[in-house]
């Protein structure tokens, strides 16, 4: 779609804030109207609208995306899609450790340790750990209260979690994130230990360098997402 709007403004609305274009409502792809929660989110929305330029990129609007992802996609059946998230939980990278080197185990057990300690302070779970890439079960207990706890979020949560949780593969790190116990540096280190540890000993092509940008740009607009809420 070109480009047909001079100005976007974030508008109060019932519920929130909405989005205008010269004072025209947006509305999602599902023909919802664009109300975000918080006016930090909905002017962070509208000033990518107001970036846009001759043609829309949705790539460059990741915070439209996501409301439009809590309004359309989340929204109508939040507890299915907290399910799906929950299911992380089952086999969270904090829990799966290297059985060598030395220096790459007490890395993992400074970096991971932490936030487990954290969620079973948290949320009363106790998070197994394992060596190698073999799945092992958390209990039943585990599993049931990590998902208590994606369920009691709000749809515009959970599209903030989305992101956080695929791109990390932690559900624990991604909710310490969302309550403040760590920054998203803390985070976007801890998930990415093992990868650091690989490019220190043996380099980083380009392939790996572009996958990499991509998957932090999800992670920062999910980490910008969820602080603007």
């Amino acid at each position: 779609m070109k480009r047909f709007w001079k100005d976007a403004a974030a508008i109060p609305a019932a519920g929130g804030h909405d989005i205008h274009l010269d004072g025209r409502p947006v509305r999602t792809p599902g023909r919802v109207p664009l109300t975000l929660p918080t006016l930090a989110l909905a002017e962070a929305v509208a000033e990518e609208w107001r970036a846009v330029g001759e043609t829309i990129d949705p790539r460059a609007m990741p915070l439209t995306g996501l409301a439009n992802a809590a309004i359309d996609r989340i929204a109508p059946d939040s507890a299915t899609f907290a399910a799906g998230l929950a299911k992380y939980g089952e086999s969270d990278l904090l829990c799966y450790r290297a059985d060598h080197p030395l220096e790459l185990q007490l890395r993992q057990q400074a970096a991971w340790d932490p936030l487990l300690d954290w969620a079973r302070a948290r949320y009363g779970v106790d998070p197994v750990t394992t060596t190698g890439v073999m799945h092992r079960p958390q209990s039943p207990e585990t599993i049931a209260k990590l998902a208590e706890a994606v369920a009691a979020r709000s749809p515009f949560e959970l599209a903030a979690l989305s992101p956080l949780v695929t791109v990390t593969g932690s559900l624990i790190a991604a909710l310490a994130l969302l309550e403040g116990a760590a920054t998203p540096e803390d985070i976007w280190s801890a998930a990415n230990l093992d990868e650091d540890w690989q490019a220190e000993h043996w380099g980083e092509d380009d392939l790996a360098r572009k996958a990499r940008a991509a998957r932090r740009a999800d992670f920062d607009a999910g980490a910008c997402f969820l602080s603007l809420l």
